[in-house]
């Protein structure tokens, strides 16, 4: 599937032969009438009224929300791993250092 097809091509004669070329008749003909789009209809205006202003509102205000919370625990995770890995660090270089003292 993925190997190059190589196209096969005859051994050469060394004979050129040109393709035959035949004159063609052109012929003009009038143009097609462009046919007139009926015109579309006036679309209505989007009217907020207080309800739906207020649900786009709150709904907005979730969207902040969870987005937030979702930032600030993946943060929050960040800075419990770093932590630890530092705990981690402190305690492999304490044993490393008093595994020296004994020596």
């Amino acid at each position: 599937m993925f190997r190059p097809k190589i196209p096969t091509m005859p051994t050469p004669t060394g004979i050129v032969t040109s393709p035959v070329v035949e004159p063609t008749e052109i012929v003009q003909h009038a143009p097609a009438p462009i046919p007139v789009a009926p015109a579309a209809p006036a679309r209505p205006t989007v009217q907020l009224t207080p309800g739906t202003a207020l649900a786009l509102v709150g709904g907005g205000t979730a969207v902040v929300l969870v987005v937030g919370a979702v930032l600030v625990s993946m943060l929050l995770a960040v800075a419990v791993t770093a932590a630890s890995v530092a705990v981690c660090a402190l305690v492999v270089r304490s044993l490393i250092a008093s595994e020296h003292k004994r020596r």
